[in-house]
């Protein structure tokens, strides 16, 4: 079976609040790949990639987020770039 990849936009309270390093803790937990950085808007984006059943649960954690985070909604979007995720979950720098 080959790895599904999502991208998503986290919208609201997300910068700040531990996001992308607890983000980074549960994709670590779910076998997921990929990365996740702040944006200069206000958003965290990510990119995960994997097992179905391991990236929609890490949907669903993005869409609590820690409990310091207010989560507005979570856009899930066809990655951009169909190349392959780093080995592990980085956090990368803000964009």
């Amino acid at each position: 079976m080959s790895p599904v990849q999502k991208h998503l936009i986290i919208h609201g309270a997300v910068q700040g609040v531990g996001y992308r390093w607890s983000m980074a803790q549960a994709a670590e937990a779910l076998g997921v790949h990929g990365w996740v950085r702040n944006r200069r808007d206000g958003t965290v984006e990510a990119l995960a990639v994997g097992d179905a059943a391991a990236v929609e649960a890490l949907v669903r954690w993005a869409q609590r987020g820690p409990p310091e985070a207010r989560v507005d909604r979570v856009e899930v979007l066809a990655p951009r770039d169909q190349a392959g995720a780093p080995e592990g979950f980085e956090q990368r720098a803000t964009v």
